[in-house]
């Protein structure tokens, strides 16, 4: 039996015990509290018929001792005992009616009696009890001595039964007929799916592989953004090949006390070699693949050291037929990992982000679970949804069809684009709120010129090639200018829009972004003077910075010699990447304050429209455009003060 099997029966054994321990401790207890309690010399009986003391009167011959326990007492106690006869009568009577029997019947009668003292009422308990209240206040006091004591039996109880937390990283056992869906479900994505339908040829046919003398474990390794399915696929497979799945947490593997994660790793093994034939699935499990030994706390380690063990281990008898599937929101290519854990994953599938048809279907699909006459499908341009959603996972797309449900709702409106267009705005973006800006009208002016300058530096290179507005509209990405505010990003204004699923960007292209983002600073100093910029353009300044430093530094855009600067740990490269930054941002920012200044009077028209409206939509802005396109143009065939293309070329040079 291995070594931690044996642990583990002690471990249980311990447990065992120490629970019979408890249980006999607290038999011996209730034992000592009944003896020490002090009983009854005699049978008591009870009673509250008050015309049992008015009787009293014409037996008080027979009359050994009269007592009134606690006579100031809301309930008043007479116990009386005859001569002859052994038991002890108890009569309970209000307080108001005991005033009335000491003056009417014993004073009057002449009986004797007397107040009962503490030390009779301890060695007579049920004196001041109810009938049938003896056992149960035993109970009550016995609880209460023993509360610590059955505090911790409660404890283990739910230790045996259910485990100690973070042995089983809350993992569940789901059988293949309670997994729900199929491959099909996963819209697009071929390439993925093709890579799924190999491993399954893998694990039903592994002796063909072994003639080929591949005996490895195939364990699957799958990485992506979160919500594009990777859960969901390990699901499908398991049904598939119609055997269970274990899934767990790979966070809640650290129960946070030393060798937790190990005992649950070894936990899940063994369940899942004992079903012969079965998946482990660790979601969330990118904390198992960074690099080992980088604290000095070795213990660390354990857990990352144990799953080693075990994905090398399903080569044995015992194991064969579990197959380990972890899932990391990362990957090798953009994190560091733990090389050695990399080797024992033969099969990885590389998760991506649906591309603009993949987003339309998925669009597509997920409006046609909804029941008939809620989506107006001849109002319903999903090419149009599919393009602003650039970037969004096949969750974060159902959750703006979830959200365009919930307007539907509120609205008692049918589902169409407009519609789609604002869930994805509310999704994304967040709460808008028109009353946060509503009496700030210079700070609403500010916003709108910053706004327009984004705008306006946008489309400037379409509108310099002389293209006309319709051909413009149709490259712009622009779907709204609003000067409401948005909590999410603390802002009090944003320009919405659209983005397209283009990775490999061109110097060029990066240029424009830039000079884009400069838009809004530069309308400000333009308008309010270079001592008037406000701090609303911090965002836009992070991320031009972001943007230089990847142009400038990490590859070597404007220099002849391609090397990534950023690796070169040397006071040297980190100035000279500075300093090219610093012309770079100088060159650009120039370029916008220059082009800029060609859309002045077409701002200020287009200001006020916006500061009365908060909100113009891409339809608005370009009729706008329309009406004032002679000023438009007016201006654009003057000579740049900064000719950009020219500069790029000569710094390439």
């Amino acid at each position: 039996m291995p070594n931690f099997a044996r642990l583990q029966i002690a471990f249980k054994n311990v447990y065992v015990r120490i629970l019979a321990a408890i249980v006999l401790g607290m038999l011996a207890g209730w034992a000592i509290y009944k003896a020490d309690v002090p009983q009854d010399p005699a049978p008591v009986v009870h009673s509250q018929n008050i015309a049992e003391i008015t009787q009293l009167a014409a037996a008080k011959d027979r009359l050994e001792y009269l007592l009134v326990a606690r006579p100031l007492s809301d309930s008043p106690r007479y116990v009386y005992k005859f001569k002859d006869a052994p038991q002890l009568h108890v009569v309970k009577v209000p307080s108001t009616s005991h005033l009335s029997l000491e003056r009417e019947v014993l004073l009057k009668s002449a009986i004797p009696y007397s107040i009962a003292k503490d030390d009779y009422l301890s060695t007579h308990k049920a004196v001041l009890q109810d009938e049938g209240e003896g056992f149960g206040t035993d109970v009550i006091n016995f609880l209460k001595r023993h509360a610590l004591d059955i505090t911790v039996l409660l404890v283990i109880l739910y230790a045996i039964k259910f485990g100690i937390p973070g042995m089983n990283a809350g993992a569940q056992l789901i059988s293949p007929d309670k997994l729900k869906g199929s491959l099909d479900d996963l819209i697009g994505m071929e390439d993925i799916k093709q890579e799924v339908l190999h491993l399954e040829d893998m694990i039903r046919n592994r002796e063909l592989y072994q003639e080929h003398n591949i005996d490895k474990p195939f364990n699957v390794m799958l990485t992506g953004p979160a919500g594009t399915g990777k859960t969901k696929l390990v699901g499908y497979l398991a049904k598939r090949l119609d055997i269970p799945l274990i899934q767990a947490s790979g966070s809640a593997l650290e129960s946070g006390y030393v060798g937790g994660g190990s005992k649950a790793l070894n936990a899940l093994y063994r369940k899942a070699s004992a079903k012969g034939r079965c998946i482990i699935f660790l979601d969330e499990a990118q904390s198992l693949f960074m690099p080992r030994g980088r604290s000095e706390k070795k213990w660390e380690d354990d857990t990352a050291n144990t799953l080693l063990g075990l994905l090398d281990g399903v080569k044995s008898d015992k194991g064969q037929g579990v197959i380990w599937v972890v899932a990391s929101n990362f990957d090798d290519a953009s994190t560091e990992m733990d090389e050695a854990m990399l080797r024992r994953f033969s099969v990885k599938i590389n998760f991506r982000l649906p591309n603009k048809t993949e987003r339309r279907e998925l669009l597509r699909s997920f409006l046609a679970r909804k029941k008939e006459g809620l989506v107006d499908w001849d109002d319903l341009d999903l090419d149009q949804v599919a393009e602003i959603t650039q970037n969004l996972s096949p969750a974060l797309l159902e959750t703006v069809v979830e959200r365009a449900s919930m307007l539907s709702i509120q609205e008692k409106a049918i589902i169409n684009t407009d519609l789609l267009f604002r869930a994805y705005e509310r999704a994304t973006i967040g709460l808008t709120d028109r009353a946060t800006t509503a009496d700030k009208q210079k700070q609403r002016e500010r916003i709108a010129v910053h706004e327009l300058g984004h705008f306006f530096m946008q489309i400037d290179p379409f509108l310099r090639e002389g293209l006309s507005l319709a051909q413009v509209k149709e490259k712009s990405h622009l779907l709204k200018i609003s000067t409401e505010a948005v909590s999410k990003i603390g802002a009090l204004g944003y320009v919405l829009q659209s983005g397209d699923d283009m990775s490999l960007r061109t110097l060029e292209e990066l240029e424009r972004d830039v000079i884009g983002l400069y838009g809004g600073v530069a309308a400000e100093e333009l308008f309010y003077g270079a001592r008037g910029i406000s701090v609303g353009s911090q965002n836009d300044i992070e991320k031009i910075t972001k943007m230089l430093n990847l142009m400038v530094g990490r590859l070597s855009m404007y220099s002849r010699a391609k090397i990534d600067y950023s690796q070169l740990q040397n006071d040297a490269s980190g100035e000279h990447t500075l300093r090219q930054v610093e012309e770079k941002s100088d060159e650009l920012y120039s370029y916008t304050l220059d082009a800029i200044r060609d859309y002045r009077e077409v701002i200020v028209a287009l200001k006020d429209t916006l500061l009365d409206q908060y909100v113009l939509s891409k339809d608005a802005v370009f009729a706008l455009l329309a009406e004032h396109e002679e000023t438009l143009r007016a201006g654009l065939d003057a000579p740049r003060a900064v000719n950009l293309k020219l500069c790029a070329e000569e710094a390439v040079a």
